[in-house]
């Protein structure tokens, strides 16, 4: 009997006290990633504000530097900026539906433990092992699903950095900007863009590989709330 109390209260310290401890951990770095998100998209506003402002005043300096006009420069910058505006969809359903299924994992692991702590006063040990199981694919899951999440946003916020960067360049050839030049950038654009493409397209084979490694290890795993892949444009 004391050797069964003596196992119990071990089971209870390895598994139930790390799982408690992990519930808080997650709520914690559910309000810094909030936070961290709150200040990518301060940032991202005030780069998309520096964008606009370069772009328009590019449009003049070509309407008085080569009588290019505006409506046509603006019909020749729609698609880059129609491309930023759709990415700019995707990355903002992307952080909501992560800040959504943070909530719902965390949530679920409250909801467990109490099924932990029943299946330890029935001694159940082996539907203790599947609940350890669980919890660490979970946050191996999350864990990969937090990189991939990172990773979008920092391309995105690249993107952006660099294509005002360019439209300052061009800017700063003063009475030298011809429309070779916008030419040049558009075309420069379109092929990064089918590189961008081919990148995403090998990140999310990347992350699936690394999501089915972690169930071919842990087991089956709780459904997760679903997410948008982001559909890779031609």
């Amino acid at each position: 009997m004391e050797f069964l109390v003596e196992e119990t209260q071990t089971i209870f310290n390895n598994i139930v006290t790390p799982y408690e401890i992990s519930i808080e951990h997650m709520e914690s770095l559910f309000d810094m990633t909030h936070q961290l998100f709150n200040s990518f998209q301060n940032a991202f506003l005030d780069e998309k504000q520096e964008c606009e402002i370069n772009n328009a005043e590019l449009r003049e300096s070509l309407a008085q530097n080569t009588s290019l006009r505006r409506k046509d420069f603006d019909h020749m910058m729609q698609g880059i900026f129609a491309d930023q505006e759709e990415k700019e969809g995707e990355v903002r359903s992307l952080l909501n539906s992560y800040l959504n299924e943070q909530k719902e994992m965390t949530r679920t692991l409250k909801d467990n433990l109490g099924k932990v702590r029943e299946a330890l006063a029935r001694g159940e040990a082996e539907r203790i092992k599947e609940f350890h199981a669980i919890l660490n694919e979970i946050f191996v899951r999350q864990d990969e699903r937090k990189k991939e999440v990172i990773f979008r946003l920092k391309e995105f916020q690249k993107e952006q950095q660099e294509m005002a960067k360019r439209l300052k360049d061009l800017l700063a050839k003063g009475r030298e900007l011809r429309i070779d030049d916008l030419k040049l950038l558009l075309k420069e654009f379109k092929k990064e863009r089918k590189e961008r493409i081919v990148r995403q397209k090998e990140r999310r084979e990347e992350v699936i590989g690394m999501l089915s490694t972690s169930v071919h290890k842990y087991g089956d795993t709780p459904r997760q709330p679903s997410r948008p892949t982001g559909k890779a444009r031609d």
